[in-house]
C-alpha cells in the first residue's frame, strides 16, 4: 500500500480498528478513511453503496463486528448472525463494485469445528460441528470467508480472510456481561482487590485451553498480509486447502486456570480462586496452527504476561469511561 492510498478502516474505534489505525499512522499512512457508527451503518446497503462512490477507498480493512463472550453470543444469537452477515455483505461487496484494490476481512478462530484436530489448520473449515455456545457468529464469519474466495474466485479480486486467535489488549471491552475472558477476569480482579474481597469466581473448570494474542501484533499482521506481494500472496490466494484464509496467532496455549493466576499475580489479588462448574466451558481446546503465517514471514512479538499488564494499566488509566 502506498503511504498517500486511500485505506478505509471498517470499525475503526472497536479493539482490533483501533490498533489497526494506530499502526497504520505509526508507519506513515496519512490517507485514512474513518467512519463511526453514528456516521455509517454498516448494515445500511444504501448508505454503505454510498459511502463507497462518494469516497473511492482504494484498500479495505473490514474490522467492523457485534462481537462479545460466551454470555453474549449465547443469549443474543440473532444480533449476532444478522448484524455480522449485514456488515460484511455490504462492505465486501460494495468494495468489489467501487474497485478496491485489496481487502482484508476479519474474522475469528471459532469458525473452525468444536472438536477439530490440534493445533487447527486453516483447512479442518466445516469439518465438523462448531462450539454451540456461538454457532451463530461463527456462521456468519465463515459466510464472510466464503464471500472472500467467491469474489476471489469469480471477479479475481485480491480479498483475505484473517482468523485471529483470542484477541485482548488496549481498548478491549470489559463489559462483564459482554466480554471475553481475559478482561473479564482483569476487571474482576481489579474490583475484587479494591473492595477487600476473599475470593474471585471463575466461570467454568478453569480446564480448557486457549490461546491469546496481543492486539497490536494482529494489527501488525494485518498491515503485513496488506503489504505482501508476488509469488507469497499468490500463492496464499490460491491455496488448494484454504484460499486466502490465514490464521494469526502465536501457536501457544495455557488453560483458562492458568490465565486466572497470571491475572490474579499482574493485578495483586491476593484472595482466593474459585471455579464455578456449573457454568459453561465451551470448545475444550482451541489452538491455531500458524504455519501458514509464518511461512510467509510474519511472528507475533508480545508474550502474554507483558502483553496482560499492558492491558492492566492501560484499564487503569481508562476505565472510567463507558464500558471499560
Amino acid at each position: 500500500m502506498e503511504k498517500s492510498a486511500r485505506i478505509y478502516v471498517a470499525g475503526h474505534t472497536g479493539l482490533v480498528g483501533s490498533a489497526i489505525t494506530r499502526r497504520l499512522r505509526k508507519e506513515g499512512y496519512d490517507n485514512l478513511i474513518l467512519r463511526d457508527e453514528k456516521e455509517l451503518d454498516l448494515r445500511d446497503q444504501g448508505a454503505v453503496a454510498g459511502f463507497f462512490r462518494e469516497n473511492r477507498p482504494e484498500y479495505v480493512m473490514i474490522a467492523a463486528a457485534k462481537v462479545g463472550g460466551i454470555v453474549a453470543n449465547n443469549s443474543y444469537p440473532a444480533d449476532f448472525i444478522y448484524t455480522n452477515l449485514m456488515i460484511q455483505s455490504n462492505v465486501i461487496h460494495h468494495a468489489y463494485a467501487a474497485g478496491v484494490k485489496r481487502l482484508l476481512f476479519l474474522g475469528s478462530s471459532c469458525i473452525y469445528p468444536k472438536m477439530a484436530p490440534q493445533p487447527i489448520k486453516e483447512e479442518y473449515l466445516l469439518t465438523g460441528p462448531l462450539e454451540p455456545t456461538n454457532d451463530a457468529y461463527a456462521i456468519a464469519k465463515i459466510a464472510g470467508v466464503k464471500m472472500c474466495q467467491s469474489y476471489n474466485r469469480q471477479y479475481g479480486t485480491q480479498y483475505v480472510a484473517a482468523m485471529p486467535t483470542n484477541l485482548y489488549g488496549p481498548n478491549d471491552n470489559f463489559n462483564l456481561e459482554t466480554s471475553h475472558v481475559l478482561p473479564a477476569l482483569l476487571r474482576k480482579f481489579h474490583e475484587a482487590k479494591l473492595a477487600g474481597e476473599q475470593k474471585v469466581t471463575v466461570w467454568g473448570t478453569g480446564t480448557p485451553f486457549r490461546e491469546f494474542i496481543f492486539v497490536d501484533d494482529v494489527a501488525e499482521a494485518c498491515l503485513f498480509l496488506m503489504n505482501l506481494e508476488g509469488a507469497a500472496f499468490d500463492a496464499l490466494l490460491d491455496d488448494p486447502k484454504a484460499p486466502a484464509l490465514v490464521n494469526v496467532g502465536t501457536g501457544v496455549e495455557l488453560t483458562i486456570r492458568d490465565l486466572a493466576l497470571t491475572i490474579k499475580e499482574i493485578v495483586g489479588f491476593t484472595g482466593d480462586l474459585v471455579f464455578d462448574s456449573t457454568k459453561p466451558d465451551g470448545t475444550p481446546r482451541k489452538l491455531t496452527d500458524v504455519t501458514k503465517i509464518h511461512s510467509l514471514g510474519w511472528r507475533h512479538r508480545m508474550d502474554l504476561r507483558e502483553g496482560v499488564a499492558e492491558t492492566y494499566r492501560w484499564y487503569l488509566e481508562n476505565r472510567s469511561s463507558g464500558s471499560h
